[in-house]
């Protein structure tokens, strides 16, 4: 199991923690209830805190990519197999396109080029 680092995981009613902190997460077997479910120990600090989340999803949102982080990937990948396809359409077809359609190949592929860069 791999932690996230630098992901701010919930634990319920407005607490948040930083992934890369968390050393242990104990669920809470006595007084366990409402708002108390899972002790989350933190870097550098003596006592727990209280989650009134499960151990299991907290643990899953420590190890697991959040949505944005993934789709951005996918974005990527898109963008430059978009890129790979654009290298092969020759100058006079972009010149039809771009007189025909109002679409600029070439413009399109320098702002590719440049998203993928950042």
């Amino acid at each position: 199991m791999r932690i996230q680092s630098g992901i701010l995981i919930p634990l319920g009613y407005g607490k948040y923690v930083r992934s890369d902190q968390v050393t242990a997460v104990v669920p809470i077997e006595e007084e366990r209830g409402a708002g108390r479910r899972t002790f989350v120990y933190i870097q550098d600090r003596p006592d727990p805190l209280v989650a009134s989340r499960a151990e299991d999803s907290v643990v899953r949102d420590l190890v697991q990519e959040p949505r944005e982080v993934t789709r951005v990937r996918q974005q990527q990948e898109i963008l430059r197999d978009l890129l790979e396809a654009l290298d092969s359409v020759n100058p006079t077809v972009r010149d039809i396109v771009r007189d025909q359609s109002e679409l600029d190949l070439d413009l399109t592929e320098r702002r590719i080029r440049e998203a993928l860069e950042d």
